[in-house]
């Protein structure tokens, strides 16, 4: 398990739970279902028994009326019901029964319960409605008003002429006839007849707890179908009468039939419920299961430090997509300072990198300025103490040019390693312009005409397709100058000094060409490249 998938575990578990769930459902019904199921059913049929009972003490001697609740009773609770004396009589016709009226006039109540449950095929074929004419063979059990009697039927017959000595009982026309409703017609109606017959003459001990007003219950098991009932006899006295008995009769055998049928139906339910619970459990864990797994890959890029902005890889309103969108801004705030972090540490190693560098320059400024300003210092001391020590007069005057010369020497270098200085350690800010780089080149040209007729020399600026160039004209000036003046110095003297620029879209190459010596060349030139770039 510990090494499984969060998908199994889960899985796993649903399985459990549901097949031990359904365990507890099957053990239950197969031990308790079927005393739970009949003691339901009996409890209820006592409760609708006691209503019915209340009812018959408020009511008269309206045995339709009771007719009609009984059937209720016996609709509801799928039971046989009758009123009876404490000695068996019925004092209430059959629910199920037809009434004849006979040529005299007379009307017989007809019970059609047992008759019913001996013959329900033949009885079915007669399809008796009212208005039919019967002849019926059986015999009168008792009289229940002065108008009326009550006939237990042998047999039933459509009316025929007779020419034989087989003579009907009674024949009479159909006014009345109550039967059970399709789904109560069953071959158990006649049993309740069976079960007067059997409970009474009643016990001793029966007739005082009923004289008593109280219940009387126990089962009864028919002996030749085996079916297995329950009776309930509730007494009720109305005034001034005697002590009369709701007899009841409901069947249990339903019950043990169904929980049989039952038990069958959850084997093979649950062999089919089993495959079910499998692939409910793997989809239920697929689905539960699927976000986290999104979530468990989202934060392990994380612990990679790759915050890539992906979409949340859960969309859904609940407490995951809440995780996921929460884990999705994280990720966002983390890549912005991570890259914030970075960007500031290249800052400042570029920072630390340029302040070596600064030392670096320093230390060899120092050391450069220290010697290239020995030798003219040297000079300066030693023309200072030939002055101090009085030299011929008629030298002091050169002392004290070399003294001055060799003082703008110093002077100059000074400002040039300043100016390098500077240029090196990016202090000094450009002021960059477009101009004409021959017209520069004139400009300083013309401000060195006195050096360049002390030599007898000649500038010629030749510019090839010249573009205007963007930068700083006062930086450029200083190259010029230094250009044109090194040219200067080493070039024969009557020569000609050729300063040439050419263009292109990109950059303008700026090259000085003279002649020095026997040999004639450039003795300085400079591809500007991107500084003069246009």
């Amino acid at each position: 398990m510990k090494n499984r998938s969060i998908t199994f575990k889960l899985f796993l578990m649903t399985v459990l739970f549901f097949v031990c769930f359904y365990g507890m459902v099957i053990l239950s019904q197969l031990l308790f279902f079927n005393n739970f199921y009949e003691e339901h059913k009996v409890n209820k049929a006592e409760n609708d028994l006691e209503r019915l009972a209340a009812v018959y003490t408020k009511s008269g001697d309206h045995s339709r009326q009771m007719s009609n609740e009984v059937l209720q009773f016996m609709n509801r609770n799928k039971s046989q019901l009758t009123i009876v004396n404490m000695d068996g009589q019925m004092v209430l016709e059959d629910p199920y029964h037809l009434v004849l009226r006979k040529d005299n006039g007379q009307k017989v109540s007809v019970s059609l319960s047992l008759y019913m449950n001996l013959n329900e095929d033949s009885f079915r074929a007669l399809n008796i409605r009212t208005g039919d004419k019967l002849d019926l063979w059986g015999n009168a059990d008792t009289q229940v008003n002065q108008s009326q009697i009550v006939f237990t039927p042998e047999q039933i017959e459509k009316h025929q002429p007779r020419t034989t000595s087989y003579i009907p009982d009674i024949s009479g026309t159909v006014t009345e006839i109550v039967l059970p409703t399709p789904k109560n017609w069953n071959q158990r109606q006649g049993l309740l007849m069976e079960a007067l017959y059997r409970a009474f003459p009643l016990s001793d001990s029966q007739q005082e707890q009923l004289l008593a007003m109280k219940p009387l219950q126990y089962e009864w098991t028919e002996s030749w179908s085996g079916t297995h009932n329950v009776i309930m006899i509730q007494p009720v006295k109305r005034s001034n009468q005697n002590v009369e008995l709701l007899f009841a009769l409901t069947s249990l055998q339903e019950i043990s039939d169904t929980t049989e049928a039952l038990r069958w139906f959850y084997l093979y339910l649950g062999i089919g419920g089993f495959v079910l619970i499998l692939i409910l459990s793997l989809f239920f864990s697929k689905i539960i299961t699927r976000p986290l797994i999104a979530l468990n890959a989202m934060a392990k890029r994380i612990v990679k430090l790759d915050f890539s902005a992906d979409p949340p890889p859960v969309r859904q309103n609940d407490e995951l997509g809440s995780l996921a969108s929460s884990m999705y801004t994280m990720s966002i705030s983390l890549d912005k300072a991570l890259r914030e972090l970075q960007e500031a540490n290249q800052q400042l190693q570029q920072d630390m990198e340029q302040k070596q560098k600064i030392e670096l320059m320093q230390q060899s400024f120092f050391t450069n300025a220290s010697h290239e300003l020995k030798t003219p210092l040297s000079i300066v001391k030693s023309f200072a103490e030939g002055l101090q020590d009085g030299v011929n007069i008629n030298k002091q005057d050169h002392y004290i040019s070399v003294i001055i010369e060799e003082a703008d020497k110093m002077e100059m270098l000074i400002k040039d390693m300043l100016d390098l200085a500077r240029l090196e350690s990016g202090t000094i800010r450009l002021h960059k312009t477009s101009f004409m780089l021959s017209e520069l080149t004139e400009k300083v040209a013309d401000r060195l005409v006195h050096l360049l007729q002390a030599r007898q020399l000649e500038i010629m600026i030749i510019p090839v397709n010249e573009l205007p160039v963007i930068a700083d004209p006062d930086w450029i000036e200083q190259v010029i100058r230094n250009f044109i003046v090194n040219a200067i110095r080493h070039a024969d003297e009557g020569s000609t000094i050729v300063i040439e620029m050419v263009s292109d879209p990109q950059s303008t190459r700026f090259s000085v060409e003279n002649k020095g010596g026997t040999d004639t060349g450039r003795s300085a030139g400079s591809d500007l490249g991107t500084i003069l770039s246009g």
